[in-house]
């Protein structure tokens, strides 16, 4: 930090990332720069750090949803639900990676949320990347970060990647499975080495974080067309979650029906109930889009 050079320049600075480096140690941290003076005359500069812990703090603070999803939310009594949740909360007591599978619409997310408010790090973020949803030309960069100047287009002062912001906490990676390979290789070292280096830079961040993986996808055919790293898979694999399809719990179809009857009925103040014509409909209807299906025919 050159405070000759911005006075000289006389322009305030916002968040500026620097790196302190001394005896094999290095803090990270934004600065501030604000110039003070009267009557127009710069006479000086007042410099405020802040520690990036404190920054991701403070940010997973703001976006976080504070209202935590447990078991109890994942309603339904049927065999197979109820194995699962059990599966489930046990899981939530270890610090294994886990991979959800099942369809799409069964609530993978839903059960990785769970996990993570039953485990020691509910106190701690849950950061949730969807790998399908993002671009795969930013998707490196959300991941991991990248420092100053690391790439044309870059954000002055670097960017924070969703590891780093999970950090202490739960890191979901949904969609797994379409995560193109050069992204499979980094993320396979994150996981053996827990640390994490943003693009341009040259100083690993440990990081002490919980990862859940879901997907959709057969991984174990993806494995055999080389569509998706043996290695990776593996390592992802330690805790395996299937969820069943709403097809092989239609004992919780009605549960579930009532339950989102009653959501939509008060947030729109209707008083909406099923005729008899149409519960027979649900009954014998295939549900391809499982759970969110239901939910938005309701």
């Amino acid at each position: 930090i050159n405070a000759r050079e911005i006075l000289k320049q006389g322009l305030n600075i916002r968040n500026r990332e620097f790196i302190y480096k001394k005896n094999k140690k290095c803090i990270r941290g934004i600065y501030n720069a604000e110039l003070v003076g009267d009557e127009g005359e710069t006479k000086g500069l007042v410099i405020i750090f802040k520690f990036i812990k404190e920054i991701i703090e403070a940010y997973n603070v703001v976006t976080n949803d504070l209202s935590t999803i447990g078991f109890k939310d994942i309603l339904g009594e049927s065999p197979s639900i109820v194995e699962t949740k059990k599966i489930a909360l046990k899981a939530s007591q270890s610090s294994s990676t886990i991979l959800i599978t099942g369809e799409s619409g069964t609530g993978k997310d839903l059960f990785a949320r769970a996990i993570h408010s039953n485990s020691d790090r509910r106190n701690n973020p849950f950061i949730a990347v969807n790998c399908a949803a993002i671009p795969e030309n930013l998707l490196e960069s959300e991941l991991f970060g990248y420092e100053n100047g690391a790439f044309t287009g870059a954000k002055r002062g670097g960017k924070i990647g969703k590891f780093e912001l999970a950090n202490t906490g739960t890191i979901f990676l949904d969609e797994i499975g379409d995560l193109k390979l050069n992204l499979q290789a980094k993320l396979l070292r994150v996981i053996q080495e827990r640390e994490v280096e943003r693009i341009g830079g040259n100083s690993p961040i440990p990081l002490d974080i919980r990862i859940i993986a879901a997907t959709n996808k057969n991984l174990e055919k993806k494995v055999a067309n080389g569509e998706f790293r043996e290695d990776l898979y593996y390592r992802l694999n330690v805790i395996p979650i299937n969820i069943p399809p709403l097809r092989e719990r239609r004992e919780d179809l009605f549960i579930l029906a009532a339950h989102f009857l009653a959501f939509y009925n008060s947030k729109y103040n209707k008083d909406k109930t099923l005729a008899h014509n149409a519960t027979e409909l649900l009954r014998y209807y295939p549900w391809p889009g499982n759970v969110r299906e239901l939910k938005n025919l309701i």
